[in-house]
C-alpha cells in the first residue's frame, strides 16, 4: 500500500470556472499537508497540462464555461487510454453524480463542500491511484522479465523471434533481404570451469555490450542462452552485406577482456541465415544459422560460415565463404 509520505506528496490539479472554490479547495489541501497542489481555471487547459504532469489526482468541476467537466473526462480518457482516470468531479448538481461517474469519474464531491467528506474521499482515491500505478509498474517490470535477458538486458528468444518475424515482412514488402546471425563463444566454457560462473557473467555482460556497439540501431542483439547470441539485419541487398558485420563483431569479441584484474581472451563463431535464400519462415531461417553456426565450429571457430556450410580458411577469418563472391 502507498506510505502517508506518497500520498501527500501526489500530483493533484484542481480544476474550477470560479477563483473563491479554487482557493477555497487549495487551502483544505496544503492544511491537510499535501505539497504538490496546482490550480487551473480554464479547462481546456487541463488535457496539456496532464500529459505534462501526469497528475494523481484531478479535482474537476463539472459545470464551467467552454468546455465543461465531461468534455474534459473525455479528452482524459484519450490521454489514459484505458488506464485510470484520476478525476474526482466537483458538482453541485445531484443529478450529475451519476453521470459523472459514467463519464469515468472515480468518485465524486458534493457543493458546498464538507470538509471531512473532501478529506476523505480525496485520501482514499489517491489511495487507489497510487495502488493502481504500483501494479502498473510491476506488471511493466514482470513484462521486460518476460521478454529479456536478466544479465545482460538483451531480448530473450521470445523477443527475438517476434523482432525477426517483423524484419522478414517488412523485407518482404520492400523486397530485399535480411539476416540472422547465429553467434557462440570459443573458449567460454574454459572460462568458466577454470575461473567461476561470476567471471563467466562478467564476460558475458562484456560481450552483449560489444556486440551492440558493433551493430546499427535498427538491429536486435539478443541472448539465446548460454554463450550464444542472435544479431538481426534488415534491409540488405546480398548476403555479401553481411560480411564486413561479420568481421567487425569477431575482431571485436575477440579483444581482451579485463575482469576482477585478470586479462582473458576468448573468440566468437558466426553461422549467417539469409531470408529468402535459405528460408522464408523464423524458425527454418533460425535453424539454418544454427547449422552455418556449426560448421563454423566444426571447421575451425573463430570465423563465419553460411547457411550453405562453407568455411572460411583458417588464416582469413575476415573473409566469407566462397558463396559470397
Amino acid at each position: 500500500m502507498p506510505s502517508r509520505d506518497e500520498i501527500l506528496n501526489a500530483k493533484i490539479l484542481v480544476v474550477d470556472d470560479s477563483a473563491d472554490n479554487v482557493d477555497l479547495m487549495l487551502e483544505i489541501l496544503r492544511e491537510a499537508g499535501y505539497t504538490d497542489v496546482s490550480s487551473t481555471m480554464l479547462p481546456e487547459q487541463v488535457c496539456p497540462l496532464h500529459r505534462q504532469h501526469c497528475y494523481d489526482l484531478i479535482l474537476l468541476d463539472l459545470q464551467m464555461p467552454g468546455l465543461n467537466g465531461f468534455q474534459v473526462m473525455k479528452g482524459l480518457k484519450e490521454i489514459e487510454q484505458g488506464g485510470y482516470l484520476p478525476v474526482l468531479a466537483l458538482t453541485a448538481q445531484p443529478s450529475f453524480k451519476i453521470a459523472a461517474l459514467e463519464a469515468g469519474a472515480r468518485d465524486f464531491i458534493s457543493k458546498p463542500f464538507d470538509l471531512l467528506e473532501v478529506h476523505k474521499r480525496i485520501h482514499n482515491m489517491l489511495e487507489v491511484r497510487l495502488l493502481y500505478k504500483e501494479l502498473a509498474q510491476y506488471s511493466r517490470q514482470q513484462q521486460e522479465l518476460a521478454l529479456h535477458d536478466p544479465l545482460t538486458s538483451l531480448p530473450n528468444r521470445r523477443l527475438l523471434e517476434d523482432r525477426i518475424a517483423t524484419v522478414l515482412q517488412h523485407a518482404t514488402r520492400q523486397q530485399n533481404k535480411a539476416a540472422v546471425m547465429y553467434l557462440d563463444l570459443d573458449g567460454f566454457k574454459a572460462i568458466n570451469d577454470t575461473h567461476g560462473h561470476a567471471y563467466g557473467d562478467e564476460i558475458l555482460k562484456q560481450v552483449a555490450q560489444r556486440l551492440v556497439g558493433c551493430s546499427r540501431k535498427e538491429d536486435t542483439v539478443a541472448r539465446v542462452g548460454g554463450d550464444e547470441f542472435v544479431i538481426v539485419m534488415g534491409n540488405i541487398a546480398h548476403i555479401a552485406d553481411t560480411q564486413e558485420p561479420c568481421n567487425k563483431l569477431i575482431d571485436a569479441v575477440s579483444q581482451p577482456y579485463q575482469v576482477n584484474g585478470l586479462t582473458l581472451q576468448l573468440s566468437t563463431s558466426i553461422g549467417v541465415g539469409i531470408f529468402p535464400d535459405d528460408a522464408t519462415e523464423v524458425a527454418p531461417l533460425i535453424a539454418a544459422a544454427d547449422g552455418a553456426l556449426y560448421e563454423a565450429k566444426r571447421s575451425g571457430k573463430n570465423r563465419c560460415c553460411t547457411a550453405q556450410m562453407m568455411s572460411t580458411p583458417p588464416k582469413q577469418h575476415h573473409v566469407m565463404s566462397a558463396s559470397i563472391a
